[in-house]
């Protein structure tokens, strides 16, 4: 059954409650749980939202919307990074397996090769076959250089490997796909950590990035991951993907409010082009059907 978004669900509210009453705040704040951004920032929102209604006597359907999107998009953050030239810049990227990880890479691979970037893709998720296989694949087709060991080998080894293939030809940026096996966190945890001082001793100062890749659809699971990763080692950014789907992520506005970490990009679909800087205002104005 398709998820009905918040948009929808934000109308259907507009047409069939008075917008003074207790019911129609009760309502909103539960469509907004549903629209996964979570409990507590539901109720936050709309506490907010109703104290200002209230006071101000608004009820006209287009004011309260109005309202509704200053006070979400307050809390929600864009970031953009640029890869600094003659530097090694590293960005690891972080993410459960499914999530859109290696296409993720092969994107933004393409991305900064178009605005002349020198770019190396490191294979570091070296437990699965077919992520090694797949990013080499990306690698082919885009003419980008791919550094991969064999299957089993240390990830955070690719990593000094590709940052040094970068060095040598005078700088540019690596972009490290990692794995995502959260059933198996400890360990996952204490392979990130040892790849994060890899990295962080490879780059350049001031041009190593951790960049968490969200499956947009699947809201407060997407919350979890990016309080696992950030407690692993600090996230500087999410890129959304699938963000295609008729259920805009809202969940990235709990991940911007309560951990602080911004959104860099949003994925829309499967082609390499697919690909954009992600913006604060669009993405409140989609998610609210404006």
């Amino acid at each position: 059954m398709m998820k009905v978004s918040f948009a929808e669900k934000l109308k259907k509210l507009f047409g069939s409650k008075k917008t003074e009453s207790e019911e129609f705040f009760e309502d909103l704040t539960d469509a907004l749980i549903e629209g996964d951004i979570g409990a507590k920032n539901a109720v936050q929102i709309v506490d907010e939202l109703e104290t200002k209604c209230r006071e101000e006597k608004i009820t006209d359907q287009e004011k309260i919307s109005g309202l509704l999107k200053e006070i979400i998009l307050s809390g929600v953050k864009e970031v953009s990074f640029k890869p600094e030239e003659g530097k090694v810049n590293v960005w690891m990227i972080l993410g459960v397996n499914g999530v859109g990880k290696t296409t993720s890479v092969a994107k933004m691979a393409k991305l900064f090769k178009d605005k002349g970037n020198n770019v190396v893709m490191a294979a570091s998720d070296t437990f699965r076959a077919a992520a090694v296989d797949q990013i080499s694949m990306h690698g082919d087709r885009l003419g980008i250089r791919v550094v991969k060991h064999q299957m089993g080998s240390d990830p955070s080894a690719v990593v000094f490997d590709a940052a040094d293939a970068c060095r040598s030809s005078g700088g540019g940026i690596v972009l490290a796909d990692t794995a995502g096996r959260l059933h198996n966190k400890e360990n996952l945890v204490n392979e990130l950590k040892k790849i994060d001082r890899v990295c962080s001793s490879k780059a350049d100062e001031g041009c190593y990035k951790k960049i968490l890749v969200i499956d947009a659809t699947t809201g407060q699971n997407a919350v979890r991951q990016a309080e696992v990763f950030n407690e692993a080692v600090g996230v500087d950014a999410v890129i959304l993907t699938k963000y295609d789907s008729t259920a805009k992520g809202g969940g990235v506005v709990t991940i911007c409010r309560d951990l602080g970490i911004p959104a860099l990009f949003v994925c829309t679909g499967e082609h390499y082009e697919n690909i954009s800087d992600f913006k604060s205002e669009k993405y409140v104005d989609e998610f609210l059907g404006r």
